[in-house]
């Protein structure tokens, strides 16, 4: 009996050992270096700066910090409260929170390998023998078991880490999804503001057209223009009038889609009507380093995390080459009746340790193992993407604010010299100097011009805004309580 007891013990200490200093197989995972890109645009795309004051220049900041609530450096406190509804209620992002929730028991599900497993057990057996004199016997029993799976080559810990980076991916989801929305929402609602604006540039442009059809027909019944021209004027008012159904379209879908982000039926809510002038334009644009980029987009961060995964999956391949080694124990209780179960049960004991160690599977434990190396470097190609990806989206944003600083100066020159066109053609069709036609033809190239500059306005918005979107939004400026808080 010393002797079971002493080898027990041996067991015992020989299994605590082997968990505490027991070897990690496969590799250990190290963070990717981050590119050798000082850049985001080749060294001869200079800057666009705008021909005049009157529109306002943007300077990219290098190196600044981006708030996280960067919609704020729009200066709309309407936009704010939006953002404040639409974080506080969408969906999207409590299912996102919902799924990490869950990702992060998986961790707590992991660990519990690391733990002896208790059991409690209770059996009753009723058995006839067919030797002797036939008797039959009958057995009840109850009582703990325990036993325990020693992680000698790391296995259980490999797979701890493996879930604790999903964990991670799936914060990083989080955080992508929370910046999905809010871009989506600020976009949205310079959509509603642009569109307000062309509305009321067309509605503005359309009474003009009146006002010349009025001029002409005025003419016309004094018999000093032909019918022609009273056509023509008409056929302007109506091809202006045309342009008023798309943008009161465009505008119902922006709102239905906001409102849809804020949790919200169409029919029940309805977001604020958004105006241009009280969106002001960032003069100072922060961008992020290169270097910085890829350890602050979400995308690339969610990426990142399932190579680490995948590098936690090589270990746990390599760690079922070796042989594995349990450990168990029980301790019950036994009687033949159920009374003298608990007065005269006789105790019972046992304890056990068992080594399983691979010899053939037929190449199975090699195959995953390369399988597992085959998806890290799949995941590394992925991840690689990933990056290169955001750098172009960083790129193509940041050429497109230099090419719209181009488009609204020179749309801005452009109405300028429309409407002094228009009004001498207007003055010279007063004085019998020019036909309709020729004012007609200058209202039209009027016309174009100004919403060509009310476009370029909304488009400058919306690109700016892309551009933190391109970013990554600046969530990791704050932490949790700012990021979902929507104060």
């Amino acid at each position: 009996m010393k002797r079971i007891r002493g080898g027990a013990a041996f067991a015992f200490c020989l299994a605590l050992t082997l968990a505490l200093d027991g070897c990690l197989v496969g590799p250990s995972f190290n963070r990717p270096a981050p590119p050798d890109v000082a850049a985001y645009l080749p060294p001869e795309s200079p800057a666009a700066q705008p021909e005049s004051g009157a529109d306002a220049a943007q300077h990219i900041a290098l190196g600044e910090r981006i708030p996280a609530q960067w919609w704020a450096l729009f200066h709309s406190s309407r936009l704010d409260e939006t953002l404040r509804q639409v974080i506080a209620a969408n969906y999207t992002l409590a299912a996102a929170k919902a799924t990490l929730a869950q990702a992060q028991e998986a961790i707590v599900e992991a660990r519990a390998a690391l733990y002896p497993q208790v059991d409690f057990g209770a059996s009753a057996r009723r058995s006839r023998s067919s030797t002797g004199f036939g008797t039959t016997a009958s057995l009840f029993s109850f009582g703990p078991s325990v036993s325990y799976s020693i992680d000698a080559f790391g296995g259980a810990r490999r797979h701890i880490e493996q879930e604790t980076a999903l964990a991670e991916n799936q914060r990083y989801q989080l955080d992508a999804a929370y910046l999905t929305l809010t871009g989506g929402s600020v976009t949205q609602a310079i959509t509603i503001a642009s569109t307000n604006f062309q509305i009321a540039t067309v509605q503005d442009l359309i009474s003009n057209d009146q006002k010349n059809l009025d001029l002409v027909q005025g003419e016309f019944d004094a018999g000093k223009v032909a019918r022609s021209e009273v056509l023509t004027a008409e056929a302007q008012l109506a091809g202006d009038r045309t342009q008023l159904a798309p943008l009161h379209q465009q505008l119902s879908v922006a709102r239905h889609a906001l409102a849809v982000l804020a949790g919200q039926a169409p029919g029940r809510w309805a977001p604020s009507d958004f105006a241009i002038d009280e969106l002001t334009l960032p003069e100072n644009v922060p961008v992020s380093l290169p270097s910085e980029l890829v350890h602050q987009r979400p995308d690339i961060l969610a990426s990142e995390a399932l190579l680490h995964a995948d590098s936690a999956a090589i270990g746990m391949a390599t760690a079922q080459l070796y042989p594995s080694i349990t450990l168990s124990a029980s301790l019950s209780q036994e009687a033949q009746s159920l009374a003298s179960l608990v007065r005269s049960a006789s105790r019972a004991w046992d304890a056990s340790a068992g080594v399983d160690a691979p010899l053939s599977r037929g190449g199975a434990l090699r195959a995953q193992q390369r399988a597992a190396i085959d998806a890290y470097n799949a995941e590394l190609a992925t991840y690689q993407q990933t990056i290169l990806l955001a750098f172009g989206q960083v790129a193509d944003v940041l050429s497109a604010l230099e090419h719209d600083a181009e488009l609204v100066s020179a749309s801005h020159r452009s109405v300028d010299i429309a409407g002094a066109s228009l009004a001498l053609q207007r003055s010279g069709y007063a004085a019998g100097k020019t036909s309709a036609l020729q004012l007609i033809v200058a209202e039209n190239t009027y016309s174009s011009a100004r919403l060509g500059y009310v476009r370029a306005i909304g488009q400058r918005l919306s690109d700016t805004a892309q551009l933190f979107i391109a970013l990554g939004g600046g969530w990791w400026n704050e932490g949790d309580s700012a990021l979902f808080s929507g104060s």
